[in-house]
């Protein structure tokens, strides 16, 4: 029976500092822009939450922030390592934390920006590590899944309903990483998760999602993917491929394994464009799962707000004092 220990070490201490400020939301919720205003009317810098971002060279398909923004603010965990390597949420964890300490060092206060929920539990709660991966198990598994489509995830629904509910029955990474952890301790991961889910924070925090209906969001996210195909992402794909490639970590990163797949013509051009819509739209519903049951963050609908209305709301939220004279934080 593994012991559950987070994965990103101890608590830290000087748990009394003000808290961490987070701002999170499901892809093309507008999280970026409002995150920019915020942070430069009140002299805070980024700490970008985004698993794809840390990797150099990838700017078009993850929408990253434009030099522009970074020169208006101090941004962080942007760029971390090329796409040959490899990252996870322990090396992420690390980074933030030294990120961290540099910050409050010099008097400065961080606002955490990014949908990947991951790597914010990683950060601000630490998660459930369990047992090893067993190769054997996790290929007898998938072997199951091949023979049966579906299987995996009717398995998965009888011996841990809850996990069941938030896991597509096609992603199969997760689907099997949870039987795994049920066949080697013979306890459900979500009832393991959860103990990380209500124990003490690693850091404090005070936390906000963004929210939008989901017509609204499949309009920006149809948006998003046009302007990425416009702004170059094939010829991105193609630099990087050039440069010493994809790890196994970046090549799955939606719209780079798409434009991959197209470019070793397992696509047609006329699917491209739609499997990446497809594909974000899964991640859109995955991320809102997760931010709904991540503890500390209050849901704010910005379906009937200005954006001002929403700056303002956010700064009521995040008890943020009288804005920096000039708006400028440098």
């Amino acid at each position: 029976m593994p012991t559950d220990p987070p994965t990103c070490g101890p608590f830290p201490a000087r748990a009394e500092r003000a808290p961490l400020l987070v701002l999170s939301g499901p892809t093309a919720s507008g999280k970026t822009d409002l995150a920019l205003e915020l942070a430069a009317r009140h002299g805070l810098e980024i700490l970008s939450v985004d698993s794809m971002a840390v990797y150099r060279g990838m700017d078009v398909g993850t929408a990253k922030p434009t030099l522009e923004a970074r020169a208006r603010v101090p941004h962080h965990g942007l760029d971390l390592v090329d796409p040959s390597e490899d990252f996870d949420a322990a090396r992420y964890c690390a980074h933030a934390d030294r990120v961290r300490a540099e910050v409050a060092a010099r008097g400065g206060r961080l606002l955490l920006v990014g949908g990947t929920p991951l790597y914010l539990m990683a950060f601000l709660r630490g998660f459930f590590e369990g047992p090893k991966a067993d190769p054997g198990l996790r290929e007898e598994l998938l072997a199951l899944e091949r023979g049966e489509p579906g299987r995996l995830h009717a398995e998965l629904a009888r011996v841990d309903p809850e996990a069941a509910a938030r896991i597509h029955r096609h992603d199969r990474k997760r689907l099997v990483r949870a039987l795994e952890v049920h066949r080697r301790t013979g306890r459900p991961i979500s009832r393991l998760q959860r103990q990380f889910d209500e124990g003490p924070p690693r850091h404090p925090y005070r936390g906000v999602w963004l929210s939008l209906p989901r017509e609204v969001l499949r309009e920006r996210v149809r948006e998003r993917c046009r302007r990425m195909f416009e702004a170059g992402l094939v010829d991105e794909v193609r630099r990087i491929r050039a440069a010493g490639g994809f790890g196994k970590t970046a090549g799955v990163a939606i719209g780079y394994r798409e434009v991959l797949a197209f470019l070793d013509g397992e696509l047609p051009a006329d699917r491209l464009v739609t499997k990446v819509r497809a594909h974000t739209h899964r991640l859109v519903r995955r991320q809102e799962t997760w931010l709904r049951r991540f503890p500390g963050l209050v849901r704010l609908d910005l379906q009937d707000l200005t954006r001002e209305e929403a700056l303002e709301r956010l700064e009521t939220e995040f008890d943020l004092g009288p804005r920096s004279s000039g708006g400028d934080p440098r």
